[in-house]
């Protein structure tokens, strides 16, 4: 099990984690070692533009949802490659922070979290 696979079960859990990703695939949303936030998601307020903790094709990323289409999203990276198709069952989390800074259009997002 990977640091994400690892991540992504705690949040299924309901845990807001924090963890420092790596790689370069999100810059500059996310740049490697960037302090994230991680908080469990409603899937059906998932937008495209979301920075999502996902599983596709039994691979864990911290990537974009790109497309949405009835009970399936589309997870991409930064850079224009899409990593495939997936349940809105294997969104697990969505970033609200990135090194401090709140991540625009995540409020009410979070699973057990009301809109004001």
């Amino acid at each position: 099990m990977g640091a994400l696979d690892a991540m992504a079960a705690r949040v299924a859990g309901g845990a807001t984690v924090r963890f420092r990703p790596t790689g370069s695939s999100m810059v500059p949303l996310v740049r490697s070692r960037d302090l994230v936030v991680v908080a469990p998601v409603d899937p059906a307020k998932l937008e495209v533009g979301d920075i999502v903790l996902v599983r596709v094709s039994g691979t864990t990323y911290l990537h974009l949802v790109t497309a949405l289409q009835g009970d399936r999203v589309q997870i991409g990276n930064n850079r224009g490659r899409v990593n495939g198709w997936t349940g809105r069952q294997r969104v697990f989390g969505l970033c609200v922070e990135v090194e401090g800074v709140r991540r625009p259009n995540t409020e009410g997002k979070v699973r057990g979290q009301t809109s004001a």
